[in-house]
């Protein structure tokens, strides 16, 4: 049986962890090792913007020590990843320089999309229990240190995903200089969640019905500890919870850490995180609370050993992708009808030409999210839906998709209806190829869209065949296509610019 030893390292914003996996296709992802030690670079980075010298020593010595235990166990395959203290921090090439001149190890920073989505993915990791609790309305409360992400299900489906700015040390940065003994804190510390959490209930929640809560985050392990230290497994219900969480409100972090037997560096965050999951409580209703005791190492674990084809999870993550996409342009008030149609034609020409275009399944999600979110800017306006198309959706969060994934989204859906710039941006980092990428998912997308441009659908069956070096679309319509037959011929043009192919339109009178 082949075992492969892994190292995944998260380069948090309170600490630094490294965990060791062994991964099996017959025994799984099974721990090895772990280690955590405390350095804050989150405090630096919101604070000032900026991680200081002594931190990014800190943080330095502390990656070498870990390259040294990968050293000792031989590890061939790792990935390390920063979160929201690199991601928002104005020297963070400044310090993935010197992490990888001073330790050897390559860091990434994960979009906070990508991010959320690891963690998800840790969770799902536990297939039986996450199946089995996902079946009634849920919700992820995922508290981080310098972030909330929240994220509903309904059905079986992951409905939304928001993210707010209330990291557990974000919180208590942001209060640190108001003057105010430990009673009045706490209250201000509950105020700060309040609003930014009244906000996800009215715009998002409505009459979802939530019965269950999954926590994870920073702190949430301290509750995984507690609720199997209590004989419950990995769930707490309300009652529970409400008598922990009114405890520690009336304690210091010093007690918290002594009566509860929490490191005082992850004592002064229990606060913060707790009230986070008590407001959940508070605007769901909800019945239980599932702890189960993952981190973003295991998400990475999960996610490399799915590639790796060690794993394969019974969840569809591009379903969840896809509905998330489509829930947002409900919420622009996007044509469903048309949409549908649009998916289903940008599908078929991408299938037939994999041969031409050369691309895999992930371009073919991004074309297909191209198609859901094609017309949200009309919503803004009609004067300019395609500039505002674009800044809809680089202002919206896609779970699953990194922030370059969703530039591209944005591009495909912009220079569906305006001309294409073949000028790369000054202000991106994209590399040339990610402009040729656009052309092409745009180049598909423009003639699918014009097949339905009166938005009637008039069309039924839809074939592709290729002859001749020329793409043929077959239909079947008594209706007049006349205005699709102009506008097809018009954007068969770009078409044939990209991939030296002209795309024919062909009716045939159905019975």
């Amino acid at each position: 049986m082949a075992v492969t030893t892994f190292a995944a390292i998260d380069v948090g914003s309170y600490d630094l962890e490294l965990t060791i996996y062994e991964l099996s296709a017959k025994c799984g992802i099974q721990v090895v090792d772990h280690i955590r030690q405390a350095a804050a670079a989150g405090k630096d980075t919101y604070r000032q913007g900026k991680i200081g010298y002594a931190l990014i020593d800190e943080m330095c010595q502390i990656l070498k020590g870990f390259a040294d235990v990968m050293q000792v166990y031989r590890i061939s395959a790792y990935r390390a990843y920063a979160t929201s203290a690199l991601r928002e921090a104005r020297n963070n090439k400044i310090v993935l320089d010197q992490i990888r001149v001073r330790t050897g190890i390559e860091v990434k920073i994960l979009s906070n999309s990508e991010q959320r989505f690891l963690c998800y993915k840790a969770i799902a990791s536990k297939e039986n229990e996450f199946q089995k609790i996902i079946q009634k309305g849920t919700a992820i409360a995922d508290v981080g240190s310098g972030s909330v992400q929240l994220s509903l299900f309904d059905k079986d489906a992951l409905v939304t995903t928001q993210y707010l700015r209330l990291g557990a040390l974000r919180i208590r940065e942001t209060l640190g200089s108001a003057d105010a003994d430990d009673t009045s804190m706490n209250q201000l510390i509950e105020e700060l969640a309040d609003n930014d959490i009244q906000t996800f209930k009215k715009l998002f929640l409505k009459d979802r019905d939530i019965r269950n809560i999954i926590a994870t985050g920073i702190c949430a392990l301290y509750l995984n500890r507690r609720a199997s230290a209590a004989g419950h497994s990995d769930r707490i219900n309300v009652q529970e919870f409400t008598e922990f969480y009114a405890s520690i409100r009336t304690m210091t972090p010093e007690q918290i850490g002594e009566r509860y037997d929490i490191p005082l560096e992850y004592a002064y965050l229990m606060l913060p995180s707790m009230t986070v999951y008590s407001k959940m409580f508070e605007i769901t209703g909800a019945e239980m609370l599932w702890v189960p005791g993952v981190n973003l190492c295991d998400g990475i674990a999960a996610e490399y050993a799915e590639q790796k084809k060690l794993m394969k999870f019974t969840h569809d993550f591009s379903e969840d992708i896809l509905v998330a996409a489509r829930n947002i342009a409900k919420r622009y008030m996007g044509n469903k009808r048309h949409t549908a149609m649009l998916e289903k034609t940008v599908l078929s020409i991408f299938d037939c030409m994999k041969k031409y275009h050369g691309l895999g399944k992930r371009e073919r999600l991004l074309l297909q999210i191209s198609a859901i979110l094609h017309d949200c800017g009309k919503y803004i306006s009609m004067r300019t839906p395609a500039d505002c198309a674009f800044h809809i959706i680089m202002s919206t969060e896609i779970i699953g998709i990194s922030h370059e994934e969703r530039e591209i989204v944005a591009n495909v859906v912009k220079y569906n209806t305006v001309d294409f710039s073949y000028e790369e941006d000054p202000e991106s980092n994209r590399d040339p190829y990610t402009n040729v990428l656009i052309a092409k998912l745009t180049a598909i997308l423009r003639i699918a869209n014009a097949m339905d441009r009166s938005h009637k659908q008039k069309f039924d069956n839809i074939r592709t065949t290729f002859k001749n070096q020329q793409l043929i679309i077959t239909t079947e319509s008594l209706e007049d296509i006349t205005l699709e037959k102009a506008l097809f011929e018009k954007k068969a043009d770009f078409f044939e610019e990209v991939y030296g192919i002209r795309p024919i339109l062909k009716q045939r009178k159905g019975v």
